[in-house]
This record gives C-alpha cells, sequence and structure tokens, in this order.
C-alpha cells in the first residue's frame, strides 16, 4: 500500500499536537526576514493542507504539492471554505516542477525524512533552488537522527473518536531507516471499523550531509536551528528547522 492511502482520512486527528498554527506564524516571521518580498510559496509535501490553508488565510499565494493523492483530496476538501485557496498539484518531490518560480519553499513535519534514498534528496534539493527566485528562502525541517535512533524498538499509540492507531517503530543503524509499521482502525458511519496496514520509512540525515546537499543546489546562508527557535538546536533535539537562500546573482 502507498503512504498515507489508508492514514489519510484520520491523519488531522492524529496529528492533533502538530502546532500548526504556531508553525504558520513561525514560518512568516521567516518570511519578514527575507531579503525579497514573499508573497508566493511552495508547500513541498502539503499533505492534507493544513499550514497551505493557514498561509493562504494570511494572505500568501501557496502551491502545495504532493505525491499521495488521497492526501490531496483531503487538502482539497479543507481548503473549499478558502477565498483565496491553494493551488493542490500532485507531485512527487524529486519531480517537482513549477510553471512560474517563487519568493519562498516550506516543507514542514518531517516530510523530508521520508525521502530515504540520497539521489531523491539531492534532486529535491536541486529542483526547489530552480523553483525559487534569487533571494528566496527554502525553510524545512526533520526528525532529527538522535530522535530516530531513539524510536528503535517503541510502540506508540493514538487514539481519537474515530480513529485508533498503533505504531511500532524499528531503527536500522546499517541503513539509517527508521520503519513505521502502522496499524491503523477508523470507525465508519455504521458503527463498526475497518482496520488498515501500512508501513513508513524516515530516514536519519545528519547536519553534515544536509549541508552539504544544499550546498550543491546552489543554496546559501544555511542555518539550522531548534524547532519553532531562532536558537542553535540542543543535542537532544527532536527537530531541526533548517533555512537557506537561493544566490541573488
Amino acid at each position: 500500500m502507498k503512504d498515507y492511502a489508508a492514514l489519510a482520512a484520520g491523519y488531522d486527528g492524529l496529528m492533533a499536537d502538530g502546532a500548526y498554527e504556531k508553525r504558520a506564524a513561525f514560518l512568516e516571521k521567516l518570511f519578514q526576514k527575507s531579503t525579497i518580498p514573499v508573497h508566493t510559496v511552495l508547500d513541498l509535501a502539503c499533505g492534507t493542507g493544513t499550514i497551505a490553508c493557514l498561509l493562504s488565510r494570511r494572505g500568501y499565494q501557496v502551491i502545495a504539492v504532493d505525491g499521495s493523492e488521497e492526501m490531496l483530496a483531503q487538502a482539497s476538501a479543507k481548503a473549499m471554505a478558502l477565498d483565496a485557496p491553494p493551488l493542490f498539484l500532485h507531485q512527487a518531490m524529486p519531480r517537482l516542477h513549477l510553471i512560474e518560480p517563487v519568493d519562498a519553499a516550506v516543507s514542514t513535519l518531517d516530510s523530508l525524512n521520508y525521502l530515504t534514498r540520497e539521489r531523491d534528496i539531492r534532486e529535491t534539493f536541486r529542483r526547489v533552488y530552480r523553483c525559487l527566485k534569487p533571494g528566496g528562502q527554502f525553510i524545512f525541517d526533520v526528525n532529527t537522527p538522535y530522535k530516530l535512533r531513539r524510536m528503535d524498538g517503541q510502540l506508540y499509540m493514538d487514539e481519537t473518536a474515530e480513529s485508533f492507531c498503533v505504531w511500532r517503530t524499528f531503527f536500522s543503524e546499517k541503513t539509517q531507516v527508521c520503519l513505521y509499521q502502522v496499524d491503523l482502525f477508523l470507525l465508519r458511519p455504521d458503527g463498526a471499523w475497518d482496520r488498515d496496514f501500512e508501513e513508513h520509512r524516515e530516514r536519519a540525515w545528519t547536519e553534515g550531509e544536509l549541508r552539504a546537499f544544499l550546498e550543491e543546489a546552489g543554496f546559501a546562508r544555511i542555518t539550522v536551528t531548534g524547532d519553532l527557535t531562532m536558537k542553535k538546536p540542543k543535542e537532544d533535539a527532536d527537530r531541526w528547522i533548517i533555512r537557506c537562500e537561493k544566490s541573488r546573482k
């Protein structure tokens, strides 16, 4: 089964702790520090579109792309109430292509970790670079190697009124990949429960690797901070926020 084919319907309820409003406000704070005015924004791997919709409500013109048709269906339904909804495109990250460049690009909640092959993350960075205007920012976050390594052999449970999810996680030192085995139960309108199973994989990219791939793509002014802060990350940080810029030359 493709990633999020089953999980899409219950994703928002399970991600209630995603701090979306705080993330949107933090992104806008970073936009205000951009060397060029930010009006158009790419949301890369937008998922169910929560961040894309919040940025649209803040007045940005948003292009949101994702590789999952099921997640985009949820996003499109969510955006129907907006006066100026995002433009949603079905594209895998390494196949990103926009007709016009944007002022800034964002990717939130460890979407880049899902690129487990070096060639895919390098190609994604190259394509994001090409999609930005000179001086444009690329802002993304990743789960840290510390977090993914710590998840080895763990079991997590999430529950809402309409869903119940069990995550089993295994980390491989050889591949630096954390495997998530997901059992998902969703409540049907007739009161019965549907069960689905998915597997997800996240790669533990080091700060050095990410910096090297970004520099190779052409990015400069690379900054790594802790989550939702301008401060340098702690050694045991679970999430990094990485900012970089396309040269204005």
